[in-house]
């Protein structure tokens, strides 16, 4: 992985994407063709059928590069398709997202139903052959570059919560959907997606009709693993110590003391990414794990870019400093991959036993 990492120089997908999206294809595809994007699919749908450690390594590895994050369509989506896909789906998706070729944005959230899944409003409604659907769905990662939306609609009454979703496979160049950018401090941009009388075929939906909630569950634990690879925070410190250095500052005591506790912090976030790797890899179950791990994640990673800010001045707030960078991207890691706050409530609720009722 390392070797392959050394081939990339200078491209930094995994904090803007957007901005390097035309090489981060072109480097999913070189994955695609050493059948790295579907290391833990099962072998009869194309997969190497290898343990989720193998994943862990690979990703880890690619974040410490910086080279990108792990795509939504060989993970989330294709995972899906192989436990609820019919004969179809698997055989019209599958081989593209393994090769690297086809790429999925999440059509989850919406202006009124952030991290509240249950409560979207985006709707589908059954029309002759298949449905057509209606709504408004905004903070789309990559949408802007991506071939499909993996959209959650509505197909039960409003009441219904989420015992009343499904999912779908709308292309993003379908007639009716609208993509809008909504740039972000980081320099690159999330979307907002708007549905108008968009039209899709009954195949379209992947799982039972109103069965959604539990297929994204199932799909979200397959992901957990993966998602905050501590790698990157030990990218992130090592680079700050090295700019630190080159500033003089290397030998200056209050300097390293301050890098010696985020090494401490960049150890603890990487053994909560093994907890939450052995509890997949053991019953497959890491809610609390992997909630305790975004925290930590988090905070670790906009720690290293603070002390960047604090102890080197004005210098660290130069653009192209690379110290910048890292605080502007840092911030939005608040809510990427669910909100720090709903996290929290996640780990008080299940792991302290704390619901909140009186």
């Amino acid at each position: 992985m390392r070797e392959f990492a050394a081939g990339w120089p200078e491209l930094d997908g995994f904090h803007q994407q957007g901005l390097a999206w035309p090489r981060v294809r072109k480097l999913f595809q070189a994955m695609g063709q050493r059948d790295w994007l579907s290391l833990a699919w099962p072998e009869r749908d194309g997969g190497r059928g290898l343990a989720p450690s193998y994943e862990y390594i690979l990703w880890d590895e690619i974040g410490y590069a910086r080279l990108a994050r792990n795509p939504l369509s060989s993970g989330i989506v294709a995972k899906t398709i192989v436990r609820h896909g019919r004969a179809e789906q698997k055989e019209r998706w599958l081989p593209g997202i393994k090769s690297g070729d086809i790429h999925f944005s999440l059509g989850y959230s919406e202006p009124e139903a952030g991290s509240d899944l249950a409560g979207l409003r985006t709707r589908a409604e059954k029309s002759g052959a298949g449905y057509v659907i209606n709504g408004q769905k905004c903070w789309q990662s990559y949408a802007q570059d991506m071939d499909c939306l993996w959209l959650l609609a509505r197909t039960g009454t409003q009441e219904s919560r989420g015992r009343g979703l499904s999912l779908f496979i709308v292309p993003l160049d379908a007639p009716g959907l609208t993509v809008r950018p909504l740039p972000t401090l980081d320099g690159d941009q999330l979307n907002e997606i708007f549905l108008e009388e968009v039209e899709v075929a009954e195949e379209a939906r992947v799982g039972p009709e109103d069965g959604a909630w539990k297929i994204m569950s199932e799909a979200l634990a397959d992901e957990r693993h993966i998602q905050f690879p501590p790698g990157r925070v030990r990218r992130d410190l090592e680079d700050v110590a090295a700019w630190l250095e080159a500033q003089g500052l290397g030998l200056d005591p209050l300097v390293r003391r301050r890098l010696a506790e985020l090494a401490v912090e960049v150890e603890v976030t990487e053994m909560q990414a093994l907890r939450v790797l052995d509890a997949i890899t053991s019953d497959g179950s890491a809610a609390l794990e992997a909630a305790a791990n975004k925290i930590i994640h988090t905070l670790c990673c906009q720690h290293i870019a603070e002390a960047a800010m604090e102890l080197g001045g004005a210098e660290a707030l130069a653009n192209g400093s690379g110290m910048e960078l890292l605080w502007r991207a840092g911030l939005w890691e608040t809510i990427g991959g669910g909100t720090t706050e709903i996290m929290r409530s996640v780990v008080a609720r299940h792991g302290l036993g704390l619901s909140g009722e009186r």
